[in-house]
């Protein structure tokens, strides 16, 4: 569908996208209503209603907008990707891929339906789907770095690793102070199970950038030492752009019923629900919508402001701290909480021996610590730093330094925390009491 010199609803179309843009959402609405009066039947109209029924938050009434846009023009990729967009940005991801293959199959030469595409197959966890279109992509514009490095993170997270580093080799050898493609490389490297081939993209970024945090982790990796613990500034930009499909992601997609069991242990002891909660990783909320209100206060911390943003949606929080946990814990008056919960962040957290002392001291007397592992072996260190970019304990190391903070019972259950590639990813759950 094309506006010609003849197209009577152009200059309303025109208008309501500006209005949209700026979110002066009431006008757009009136503006598309005059376009709608002119010609009921535009596609185009129905459209953009959609999009301003999802500004809006009107999401029913987004999707009746842009399946009517359809149904007018069942060919118009336009119409069909931004269906295609909005199921994905609601987590209807089989309908949501099915709509995008349609419409790159109607339009492979559209770079626009082409990054549309992609952001719907990485969404969607369709990682094979993405490296698909963006070989295509890389046809149509040979040579593009964005492209290039898209291309090459989705091949190693399919394991893929030899293609991925060949990809980033190009990237480099093409521009060898790209800072994105030798942090990309050095990432590569890691995954593959081979830090020590990244000394050299780590020395390159030092130098550019020698107090960059996120350049210092990767450098003791490639110097075979095991960091302490991970950046604010690695992980924040992960969960980032996690946050809006953190929930299906984890729940539907590994299978994580981590929160919902704690939750359920948390009001058992608590009934009435009388009591104060430390949320260490919030993340999402998913602690905080399986206990809901609490007569006392329930207390978010997270680095990624993301995904507090989507914790906030529950209206569940009464407050949330953008912090990673150390400093958290640290910064913590004594004695406030029942209950230290940490589920699935000890993971990206590291070295627990000033975590588990700073959680004893700010739980109240008869108050728990609550907190998950990945498990490590008992025969090796007692801090491991898998290729995943996540850390293992030892039970035995966790149990060690429970009983010296002080707590009187430490009860640790091994469980499966989540599924990942189909594969069960074994752990254990600690619950360590602090004397009354």
């Amino acid at each position: 569908m094309s506006a010609t010199a003849n197209d009577p609803n152009l200059k309303y179309l025109t208008k309501a996208r500006e209005q949209l843009t700026k979110g002066d959402l009431r006008n757009a609405a009136a503006t598309l209503n005059k376009a709608n009066a002119l010609w009921p039947q535009d596609a185009r109209v129905h459209m953009l209603g959609g999009l301003l029924a999802e500004k809006a938050g009107n999401v029913k009434g987004a999707f009746e907008s842009l399946r009517k846009a359809v149904s007018l023009a069942p060919a118009w990729g336009p119409g069909l990707l931004e269906l295609a967009l909005l199921l994905a940005r609601q987590n209807q991801f089989q309908e949501a891929v099915e709509t995008a293959e349609k419409v790159a199959a109607l339009e492979p030469q559209n770079l626009q339906v082409l990054a549309g595409v992609v952001d719907i197959a990485h969404r969607s966890g369709h990682a094979e789907m993405a490296v698909r279109h963006l070989r295509r992509g890389l046809v149509l514009v040979p040579g593009d770095a964005t492209l290039q490095r898209l291309l090459a993170r989705d091949l190693s997270e399919l394991g893929r690793h030899d293609e991925s580093l060949a990809v980033w080799d190009a990237l480099i050898a093409a521009n060898p102070t790209d800072t994105q493609s030798l942090v990309g490389r050095v990432q590569a490297c890691v995954a593959a199970g081979k830090a020590a081939d990244a000394a050299k993209d780590t020395s390159a970024l030092l130098a550019l950038a020698p107090d960059d945090a996120v350049y210092q982790y990767y450098a003791e990796l490639a110097n075979g030492r095991t960091p302490a613990q991970q950046p604010a500034e690695l992980t924040r930009p992960l969960f980032d752009g996690m946050a809006e499909i953190y929930d299906q992601h984890m729940v539907r997609g590994l299978k994580y019923q981590l929160p919902k069991q704690v939750a359920d242990q948390i009001l058992a002891r608590y009934p009435h629900k009388k009591l104060n909660v430390l949320d260490l990783g919030c993340g999402t909320g998913l602690l905080g919508v399986c206990l809901g209100r609490l007569e006392g206060a329930l207390i978010g911390v997270d680095v990624s402001l993301k995904m507090v943003e989507q914790a906030a949606r529950h209206n569940v929080y009464d407050r949330f701290h953008t912090v990673n946990l150390h400093d958290a814990l640290k910064d913590t008056p004594e004695g406030l909480y029942q209950v230290v919960a940490a589920l699935d962040v000890f993971i990206y957290a590291g070295d627990l021996t000033q975590a588990i002392p700073n959680a004893f001291r700010v739980l109240a007397a008869d108050g728990e610590l609550i907190f998950s592992c990945e498990i490590g072996d008992e025969t090796g260190p007692d801090l491991v730093l898998l290729p995943s970019g996540r850390y293992t304990h030892k039970r035995s190391h966790v149990e060690a330094l429970c009983k010296r903070a002080g707590f009187d019972a430490v009860v640790i259950e091994d469980t499966v925390l989540r599924h990942e590639g189909g594969q069960p990813v074994h752990g254990f759950v600690v619950t360590a009491h602090k004397p009354a």
